[in-house]
């Protein structure tokens, strides 16, 4: 059987995150990298597959996944191990779905919302209302860790994830204060010492890049 195909975009902070997730179950994709500069998610063939045209989507043998959070849920139930990563209590997996909502809900959309100003040329600096709303999402980060040491459990989940890999990329719009988010900061450092940080690593530095040279422009 062929493997799992990823229809993926290195910079994509969702995308980064079914990267850790495959990592961390040992799971080998095919990585099918996208350029979205040449709209290669608006092509009639990825349209088929993904109406919404967004990154990434998991083709598993002619099962198609779209949406990162999704994908890591199915990936986890299908390949893990174990039930470690998404425990099968109910109420930690409450908390674990909670957060994923979070991350998709509320966090990655105040990310989106200024990477689009700078896609479409009409920002080169992060505005205040914008920065504002990334604050308040790492002041409900800060107290999603009062009593433990990842997001959602006493351990790693997939809820760390997706949250590390978009935490990381608003980081670089709007740093994450170390004095006024401590916990916050801990869980980085937490998360960047995992063995498969690197699957979330490549990407964002290419995105740092990118944002670097905008702001340097």
């Amino acid at each position: 059987m062929a493997l799992p195909k990823l229809y993926m975009f290195d910079a994509s902070p969702p995308s980064r995150s079914v990267l850790l997730t495959a990592k961390a179950l040992g799971i080998t994709l095919d990585l099918i990298r996208l350029n979205l500069t040449k709209a290669d998610h608006l092509t009639p063939e990825y349209l088929k597959m993904n109406p919404q045209h967004t990154v990434p989507t998991l083709d598993d043998n002619g099962i198609i996944i779209w949406d990162s959070h999704a994908i890591n849920i199915y990936l986890v139930t299908k390949y893990g191990k174990d039930s470690f990563l998404y425990p099968e209590d109910p109420y930690k997996r409450a908390v674990i779905n909670q957060r994923l909502h979070f991350d998709s809900g509320i966090l990655f959309p105040a990310v989106l919302k200024v990477i689009m100003l700078f896609v479409r040329g009409q920002a080169n600096s992060v505005p205040a209302e914008k920065a504002a709303e990334i604050q308040e999402a790492y002041e409900f980060l800060e107290k999603f860790l009062e009593d433990r040491q990842w997001m959602a459990c006493d351990n790693v989940t997939l809820a760390d994830f997706s949250l590390i890999s978009s935490v990381t990329t608003a980081d670089v719009l709007v740093p994450v204060d170390q004095s006024r988010f401590s916990k916050l900061n801990t869980w980085i450092k937490r998360a960047e010492g995992l063995p498969y940080y690197e699957a979330n690593k490549h990407g964002l530095n290419i995105f740092r890049k990118r944002i670097e040279g905008l702001f340097s422009s």
